[in-house]
């Protein structure tokens, strides 16, 4: 009995060591394809694989198997799916998924025989209403173009398509009843099956921040990051420079070299002598002029002071025949009339 149990526990082994691997869960939003992978070991590759709805192995409904495909175009069925053995996985893809899709599914490979479990990995799906984006985050230069894809679910397929930026309700671009608007800046397309496009065209710097894609009363963020273009050689040639490029390219000030600051010191210093010569010449002169009048002979100042006397009296002052002039003789005591 203890043999037959080990060689029951050894058939589930490679469940638990060898087996399937896939996604835990996911959600898709209604109307959207999905398609998931389930990798595996080598020595399964020649194996039949299977995807089947349930959520345990013994009451998982078959819905495709790779030995029995449905139709050569896997586009057009429900459920469709691809073995890769080179790559070990097999794919199974969902089209037009609906809420009533929403569930647990098995990924499994069929190893046969009595003592001999399969090998599965389970995961589940969750069918949802609402909305997602392809990328959340945009980024291009000034002057290019970038294209935001927002998804909505089945029933939003005949709701107006918005694009606003956050926080700003009144900024929101509306789609007509055809489904599309355009301006200079922004083109907005819904195709009506699932996917709405936003583009942004020719870029400014002022378009960074967060944006919403909306549907209904749905909406999902979309962050776009403007980048300023790279300067080329050939821009930063032919274009003029600003007034703040003069500034930053003007060379600093040369420094006053100590011979040529020595060589100024010496002019300097020659013209204040000279400056200083000049003006001892000039008092030099000027003093020996007052000490030369200051000198002078007192007769002479005598005759010049008779004189300015005389010039005062009417009448012709300038005959001076009848005037005497005393002159006193120091040496002798003597006085001589004239």
């Amino acid at each position: 009995m203890l043999q037959l149990l080990i060689l029951c526990l050894l058939t589930w082994i490679p469940a638990f060591l060898c087996g399937v691997t896939t996604l835990k869960e996911v959600a898709v939003l209604e109307g959207r394809p999905l398609t998931i992978p389930c990798h595996y070991e080598p020595q399964y590759a020649s194996y039949v694989k299977y995807w089947c709805h349930g959520s345990t192995k013994e009451f998982c409904t078959s819905v495709a198997r790779t030995d029995n495909p449905s139709s050569a175009n896997p586009a057009e069925d429900k459920v469709s799916i691809f073995d890769d053995p080179v790559q070990l996985v097999f794919t199974v893809t969902l089209n037009d998924l609906k809420e009533d899709d929403s569930g647990w599914y098995m990924c499994g490979v069929e190893i046969g025989g009595m003592w001999s479990a399969d090998v599965v990995a389970f995961t589940n799906i969750k069918v949802i209403h609402g909305m997602s984006v392809v990328n959340s985050r945009l980024s291009g230069e000034v002057g290019s173009s970038i294209t935001a894809e927002c998804l909505y679910s089945e029933r939003y397929r005949e709701s107006v398509k918005k694009w606003c930026r956050s926080g700003d309700w009144s900024s929101c671009l509306l789609t007509g009843p055809e489904g599309s608007y355009e301006d200079t800046s922004v083109a907005i397309s819904d195709d009506r099956t699932g996917a709405f496009t936003v583009t942004l065209k020719k870029l400014q710097l002022r378009d960074n921040g967060w944006y919403w894609c909306s549907a209904g009363q749905q909406q999902i963020p979309v962050n776009v990051l403007v980048t300023p273009r790279p300067t080329t050689t050939a821009e930063s040639v032919t274009s003029p420079p600003t007034p703040s490029q003069y500034v930053a390219h003007l060379s600093p000030p040369k420094p006053i070299a100590r011979e040529s600051w020595n060589s100024h010191g010496h002019i300097l210093e020659s013209l204040l002598v000279c400056s200083a010569l000049m003006v001892m010449v000039g008092l030099a002169i000027l003093v020996r002029k007052m000490w030369k009048l200051h000198k002078q002979d007192p007769v002479l100042r005598q005759v010049k002071e008779s004189k300015a006397r005389l010039s005062g009296f009417p009448g012709d002052v300038g005959d001076l025949q009848d005037t005497a002039v005393i002159f006193h003789n120091n040496d002798s005591q003597d006085f001589h009339v004239y």
